[in-house]
């Protein structure tokens, strides 16, 4: 069997087990999910990720010609791009609470809104790291468009106040769907529409997706460019497309994996996360001038033959900013939104 048959197979495999499982696992159990056990499973989702990119970096063959050992391209590339869109998601499931919490979700609500979320997450992805890798596959100084893009996503991440972003009431289809259709009060219903009088009502779980929705498409637009100059760059003369595909893809859904362990983790220790915010930032303004900079043929060299160099970037900037969360005390102002986010969940 072709190599890249049999891991897209192994793939496929390993995430409809998993999502399946972290599906079950919020469902079926009683009561809500303590941050230890959704900690548990999700350390168990990202050690399964990096340890397919393990098996990429010793066992995936050599491609005939190439410069560099394919391998450890793949794995390295692999790693690097999966904890840059990991690193994404998280700051996608912080907007996430943010949006249950302004909104005013109800608790039982909150799971199968994210559940949906998440498919219609990796759905856009999906799409849009088919149509990104196309275009610069055909037109390369596309990926020059790419960086500036994420060097202006780095700047808006690092001084965007994220609650203005994201506040529903400036929502174009919240503003919309509240026009056309009367909204039931009910903040409790676990329906989509109701009806009253024989008079159909929209409820609050169809505004609070419509929100989620158009958010995921802000986040699928800001992670394409990052992961096409993680992969992308430097790997033209190792790589073959349908290899640069494969690691797009398989990095970014194993990203998004596990991500409805990983929600109820974060409602208990975001204080942990404070400043990923502002790593992601420099992360994404790394690659973006790594794309930029790549015009210069010694730096396309450089990086076409350290890709490692990129992965300890991503990696060291991500631990810096956890522990710099963990060293530094909160504002009193963040302590008090946090407080008042408890307390609004508590009286749900």
């Amino acid at each position: 069997m072709n190599p890249m048959t049999l891991y897209w197979i192994i793939f496929l495999g390993i995430f409809f087990t998993v999502f399946f499982i972290d599906l079950y696992v919020t469902d079926h159990r009683k009561g809500e999910i303590s941050v230890k056990i959704a900690l548990r499973w999700t350390a168990t989702w990202i050690s399964i990720a990096l340890l397919f990119g393990a098996s990429l970096f010793f066992f995936f063959p050599q491609n005939p010609g190439s410069t560099e050992n394919t391998a450890h391209v793949m794995g390295v590339k692999f790693i690097a791009g999966y904890l840059t869109e990991y690193s994404l998601s998280v700051d996608n499931l912080f907007v996430f609470i943010m949006i249950f919490s302004m909104m005013a979700v109800a608790p039982h609500n909150q799971p199968k809104l994210l559940k949906m979320g998440i498919i219609l997450s990796i759905i856009l992805r999906v799409l849009f790291i088919l149509l990104g890798m196309g275009l610069v596959e055909r037109f390369q100084w596309i990926i020059y468009i790419f960086g500036v893009i994420l060097i202006w996503t780095a700047y808006k991440m690092a001084f965007q106040d994220t609650e203005d972003s994201v506040d529903p009431k400036n929502n174009i289809l919240y503003k919309a769907a509240s026009k056309i259709y009367p909204v039931d009060p009910d903040i409790n219903s676990t329906k989509f529409f109701t009806k009253h009088n024989g008079k159909r009502f929209i409820t609050t779980n169809v505004l609070v997706l419509l929100v989620i929705g158009s958010t995921d498409v802000l986040f699928a637009v800001d992670s394409i460019p990052a992961i096409i100059g993680v992969i992308k760059e430097g790997a033209t003369d190792v790589l073959t497309f349908e290899e640069e595909n494969f690691l797009a893809i398989t990095s970014n859904v194993f990203a998004v994996m596990g991500l409805i362990s990983l929600f109820f983790a974060l409602k208990g220790i975001m204080g942990m996360f404070r400043f990923l915010k502002h790593g992601v930032s420099f992360i994404l303004f790394f690659i973006g001038a790594k794309m930029l900079l790549t015009a210069i043929p010694a730096v396309g060299r450089f990086f076409s033959s350290h890709s490692w160099v990129s992965l300890a970037v991503i990696i060291g900037t991500l631990a810096f900013s956890i522990l710099l969360s963990m060293l530094i005390s909160e504002k009193k102002e963040n302590v008090e939104l946090h407080k008042e986010i408890d307390d609004l969940s508590e009286k749900q």
